[in-house]
This record gives structure tokens, C-alpha cells and sequence, in this order.
């Protein structure tokens, strides 16, 4: 699955678009995706050939994964129906020094699962029993409140276009349970009116595959089983969990790094969004029967009329920039028409990519996290497609002389589509706004978009609202609204997120700071606290208070030490739940409920301080610095008052 915590960014190119056109999107198009205009110079290309890509990534991939410290990979390329080359690399179980076997190894593809989902949607589609936009609420047996006066449609889902706020409880765990439970347990809030932003959704794929399995009268993993897995020849493949027996042998292990620890099979409650086990040979079948117009070697999984639908421009709100399919998302290289996805566990991450102008698929699959910013996951689909279908260099385009102006009009602190606004997760999205820079050049930078260097991408303006990157061919287009900047999208990434200005309560430009420095203002009164308290015990100097005043100083010091135990608290949980999601669940609901009794009181505590300080302004026997102190520490009180509510600390309901 795409990882909560780290999340890529979008970007859009609308010249003059009105404000009328803002409110209403354009009709979604469910017509085939026109290739992008041929190049005015080609560059020198490879052959794709067994040969060629063996010596290529005979050279690359061992220095990458070294480099990463990766365990184990997969690299699979097909071509006119055909596997043309699939290799593991490294090992699936560094203690045993077992070889990935592109035929049998087991990996799991995360968030590329979705397109077994999706296929299974289409599936029923053809047989007349599901609608694409029929509002949701007629297959399921709980409802999709109403929101924004407009239903849910399987259209809405496959296009990420729900509306639903993000939403990570129970979608990994230490239980299995059933997918009815999961779906039923809680309904996130639609935060977007259907059909208009695009906010990638867990929750909406899983719903589409609680609709599989209540329509077809199968559990899905048992639907997918039988109605793609087997006509596929998928023998190593499986949605089950725990693994069936004989498939267990031939799992990949999981892990941080080749040298750190290993993580346990993950286990994906959500199972249509990411619980796909999978041989690189069999995610071969796949890709060919989707390149071959839904079949492969004789066997018809989709009519051609559905596979071409699923691989067509099905909601594109930027005609300049790729759209969405149906489930999977176009992310046109140099000139070629490509659809694909990515997918994201803990330990394995993985991307799939159908250039379907050139017959040819490509997956890649890897066992670890790896160090950060290190890996060669990101990079290898780029690299694959500049030496086999290369990037065509056209005429340089002219900066805007209006580019210094419009780029600090651009400046500034955004928020993503995927984001979650009504519990707790808001302090990651709050941790996690991007920013868009202006350089003195006239560029912008995003903080988001970075090279394969780690550092931010620089973007010129090369008409109104269009930024193109500097020496590369991505384009990054502003919206506007009413001369303000309404969204920000880009080809740098896929059209499953939108990037928006943020409002000033939301914004990280203050809020972080101020987080930052109740923090220290709380930690500096408790850790001073007894230090003095020693200091006067060895120096015998007296306590300046006495009585009511004495009474209140100490107790404004315990409130200090309850929110630094309710902030420290909520970090160090979620610090940990970022390495280990599956703490993202039920059984700690008591933990965290335990977290807010403290905050609570904390916050019911607030008076204290604040009397202390109405005690001390006055007071003209009390040194200056003193009352410096009690104001510093009302304001941190104060400050974490703001946090408790505005982040959702504290909350009636455990839904997140």
C-alpha cells in the first residue's frame, strides 16, 4: 500500500481555467488515451532484448541493492505476449541465503493487489450484475451516509475519486478478520464531494472488493482464486492469509534492511487494497493478459472491449496532464502511453507498468525497506524507459519573464488530497505539508519532488501556470481560482493525489513551531523543577512562596508534567506505529484512551497555570524573570489545549 506516512506529490497545468470550470470538473472520458505527440528528435535507443536487459541489470542491480542494503529483488519484463525476462536478485531469506526464484518466490505487491480488485469489478461488470455508476449503497448490506447531496459510484472508487478521508486502523493487524467486519467497523468522512479531487483510498478499494464478494456470493479472495488466478495459470499466487500450506515454503522474507531485522508476514485486513502474495512470473500472466486484451495464452479473463476501458482516460480534471483508468493510473514516459501502479508494505514495495503502445510490461518487486533515498525502486522504471524508449528532446522552451512573480505568488505551505481531517492522523498530515519554494533564479522548488539525488526538483514557468522541470521533461501545472491558486498537480507523480493551499489554522508554518516550542517550555519547567528544588536544598536558601501561592506553584508544575507525558505519549506511540502499523488497531484502543484520560486532565488543568499567572502579574514582590516563566508556561498550557482538540489528541470516538 502507499505508505501513510510518506506520501509522494501531484502537480497541474490549467491556463485560465474559470471558476465555474473549478466547481465542475470535466466530464469523465472513456475514451482511449491518445499518445502524447511524437518527438522532434529521437535519441539513440536500446533493443529490448533478454540479452541486453541481462547484461544492463547485471551491472545495475547488484551495485543498487548494495548500495540500498536490499535482500532480495525481482525484475520481470514481458513483450508481445511473452516473458522476456524475469530474475530474481539477492536472496529471499538472508539467514538461509535461499535465491529469489522469479517462478516460485512469493513476494507481495502491496497496492498493486488493487488491480485484481479492479479486475474482479470489470469482471461482474460484463456479467450485467454490477453498475460503474450505480451509487454503491445498492450492493452493500450497511450504508455510505449521505454526503455533499451526490452518491458513491464504483466509477467514483476505481478512479479515486470518492471523497473518502484517509484511514489506516485495521487495515494491517495481528488478527485476520473477516473483510465484512473491516468494512463495517468504520465509514471514513467524505471530505470531497465525489468525482472532483482525486485522494488515494484504502478504504474505497476494499470496499470495491466487499462488493466482489457480496454480488458473486464468493469470499473474494476466493473469487479472485478462481476467476483470474486459475485461467491465468497464477499457481504461485494467493489473497489468502495466513499463506496456504503450499505456498508457505516459498514466501520471500521480509525486512528493514539485508543487515537489520526481519519483519513478519504482514497481515492486510483491507485484503482487496494490499494482501496480493505473488510470483514475478505470475504477475507476468497478469500483465500479459492485460496487454493482450484480456487474455493470455487462450484464456479470457476481460472482454477487449473492458481491458481497453480499464486502460482509458476515465477521469482527467487536467486534459494536459494524464488521467486516471479504471484502477490503474497512466503515467505517460517519452511519449508512450503507459499505465501502471505501485504498491507499498512495510517491508516490500513494488511497481507494475504496462506501455501499452509497445506491447512490452515491466514489474519490479523488492524484500526491504532499504535505506532511505538509497533504493533503486524509484528510479528503475525511468531508467528502463530512457534506454529502450527514450526521452525525446524537443525545442527548448522560453522562460516567462513574469516567472519571478508568479513563482512567489506560488510560495508557500500546501496540503495533499490523501489526508485525514477528522481524528488523530491529522498530525501526520500536519508533519508532512509540503512546501513550494521560490528560487532566486525564478524556479520554484517543492520539497515533495526531489531528483535521484534526493534534492528538490527545480520547476521554470513556461507559459501562465505551466512550470516545466529544468533539464527534464515532467510538468508541474497551478490551477487558480479566482486569481488565487486553487490545486497543483503533476505528471511527476500519479493523478491519485492533488496538492491545495492550506488554510492558516491548518498550516505547519506556525502550528509546528508552536508544537515545537510547547514542547521545550514544557520539558524546560519539569526538568527545573526539582533542580531547583536541590539548588535551594544545597545553598539553604528558602522557598520564596508559602501557603495558597506555594500550593499553586507546585501544582502548575504537575499540569506541565501531564502534558509533556500526554505529548510525549502520542509521539512515541506514533513514532513507533510508522515501522510497526499493525499498533494502528483495536486491541491498543485502550492505550490511546489511556493517552487522552491523561491529555484530559492536562487540559482540565489549564486553570492553573493560568491562576498562577493571575497571581503573579500583580505581585510586586515577584522578580521579572519569574513572571516571564508563568507567562511562558500559560501559553504552553494554553498551546496544548489547541493541539488536543485541533489535532483530534482528543476525541469522543477511536475511529481512525
Amino acid at each position: 500500500m502507499q505508505r501513510l506516512i510518506h506520501i509522494s506529490a501531484a502537480a497541474l497545468l490549467a491556463l485560465g481555467v474559470s471558476g465555474a470550470a473549478w466547481a465542475k470538473p470535466p466530464t469523465p472520458s472513456s475514451a482511449a488515451p491518445t499518445p502524447p505527440a511524437p518527438p522532434a528528435v529521437s535519441l539513440t535507443a536500446h533493443t529490448l532484448t533478454a540479452e541486453d536487459l541481462d547484461a544492463w541489470l547485471d551491472g545495475l542491480m547488484p551495485y543498487a541493492m548494495a548500495r540500498a542494503d536490499d535482500a532480495g529483488t525481482v525484475v520481470v519484463v514481458v513483450k508481445d505476449g511473452k516473458i522476456l525476462y524475469a530474475r530474481g536478485f539477492g536472496v529471499a531469506d538472508v539467514k538461509t541465503r535461499g535465491p529469489v526464484d522469479p517462478k516460485t518466490t512469493l513476494f507481495r505487491p502491496g497496492s498493486i493487489s488493487k488491480l485484481f480488485t479492479w479486475t474482479a469489478v470489470m469482471q461482474l461488470v460484463e456479467a450485467g450484475k454490477l453498475d460503474l455508476d450505480k451509487d454503491v449503497n445498492t450492493y452493500l448490506d450497511f450504508k455510505i451516509p449521505e454526503a455533499h447531496g451526490k452518491p458513491i459510484t464504483l466509477r467514483n472508487i476505481m478512479t479515486h475519486t470518492p471523497g473518502f478521508e484517509e484511514t489506516i486502523k485495521g487495515l494491517f493487524a495481528h488478527d485476520r478478520r473477516p473483510l465484512a467486519a473491516v468494512m463495517k467497523a468504520w465509514v471514513p468522512e467524505r471530505i470531497f464531494p465525489p468525482g472532483e479531487v482525486s485522494a488515494y483510498s484504502n478504504y474505497g478499494a476494499s470496499l470495491a472488493g466487499y462488493i466482489v464478494q457480496r454480488v458473486s456470493g464468493e469470499p473474494f479472495e476466493q473469487y479472485v482464486q478462481h476467476h483470474i488466478f486459475q485461467p491465468l495459470g497464477m499457481q504461485h499466487s494467493t489473497f489468502e492469509q495466513p499463506l496456504p500450506k503450499a505456498l508457505q515454503a516459498d514466501m520471500s522474507k521480509g525486512y528493514d534492511t539485508a543487515s537489520g531485522k526481519e519483519i513478519e508476514f504482514e497481515n492486510v485486513n483491507m485484503s482487496p487494497a494490499g494482501a496480493l502474495s505473488a510470483s514475478g512470473e505470475d504477475m507476468a500472466h497478469f500483465m500479459i493478459a492485460h496487454l493482450n486484451d484480456g487474455t493470455y495464452q487462450g484464456a479470457r479473463i476481460l472482454k477487449p472491449e473492458t481491458a481497453k476501458l480499464m486502460h482509458s482516460d476515465i477521469y482527467k480534471p487536467i486534459a494536459q496532464l494524464p488521467a486516471m483508468g479504471l484502477g490503474f493510473y497512466h503515467e505517460d514516459r517519452n511519449g508512450h502511453v503507459v499505465v501502471g501502479h505501485g504498491g507499498d508494505t512495510v517491508a516490500f514495495h513494488s511497481d507494475l507498468h504496462l506501455i501499452l503502445d509497445e506491447n512490452v510490461g515491466l514489474f519490479y518487486s523488492q524484500n526491504s525497506q532499504g535505506k532511505a533515498g538509497m533504493g533503486i525502486r524509484g528510479a528503475l522504471y525511468a531508467r528502463f524507459m530512457d534506454r529502450y524508449f527514450p526521452f525525446a528532446q524537443v525545442a527548448e522552451e522560453k522562460t516567462l519573464k513574469t516567472t519571478k512573480d508568479d513563482a512567489k505568488a506560488l510560495a508557500g505551505i500546501y496540503q495533499i488530497s490523501r489526508r485525514s481531517e477528522s481524528n488523530f492522523l491529522r498530525i501526520a498530515d500536519l508533519l508532512g505539508q509540503p512546501t513550494i519554494k521560490a528560487n532566486d533564479d525564478g524556479t520554484i522548488s517543492i520539497d515533495l519532488l526531489k531528483d535521484l539525488a534526493g534534492n528538490p526538483k527545480k520547476w521554470r514557468e513556461v507559459a501562465p501556470g505551466t512550470w516545466r522541470e529544468v533539464n527534464g521533461e515532467r510538468t508541474l501545472i497551478a490551477t487558480y481560482k479566482d486569481g488565487k491558486v486553487a490545486r497543483i498537480d503533476s505528471d511527476d507523480i500519479p493523478l491519485i493525489l492533488v496538492m491545495s493551499p492550506v488554510g492558516f489554522w491548518d498550516s505547519s508554518l506556525w502550528n509546528v513551531p508552536l508544537l515545537i516550542a510547547t514542547f521545550v517550555m514544557l520539558a524546560l519547567v519539569v526538568v527545573f523543577w526539582p533542580l531547583k528544588t536541590v539548588l535551594r536544598w544545597r545553598y539553604a536558601s528558602p522557598f520564596p512562596l508559602s501557603g495558597r501561592g506555594a500550593t499553586i506553584y507546585r501544582l502548575a508544575r504537575a499540569v506541565a508534567l501531564i502534558d509533556l507525558a500526554f505529548f510525549a505519549s502520542w509521539g512515541v506511540f506514533l513514532a513507533m506505529a510508522a515501522d510497526r502499523p499493525q499498533l494502528l488497531d483495536a486491541p491498543n484502543d485502550t492505550l490511546l484512551r489511556i493517552f487522552q484520560v491523561v491529555g484530559l486532565i492536562g487540559v482540565l488543568g489549564t486553570v492553573v497555570p493560568l491562576y498562577q499567572l493571575g497571581l503573579s502579574l500583580p505581585d510586586g514582590t515577584r522578580p521579572w524573570w519569574t513572571k516571564i516563566s508563568d507567562i511562558l508556561l500559560a501559553l504552553a498550557c494554553l498551546a496544548t489545549v489547541w493541539f488536543a482538540f485541533s489535532l483530534h489528541l482528543l476525541s469522543l470516538t477511536l475511529n481512525y
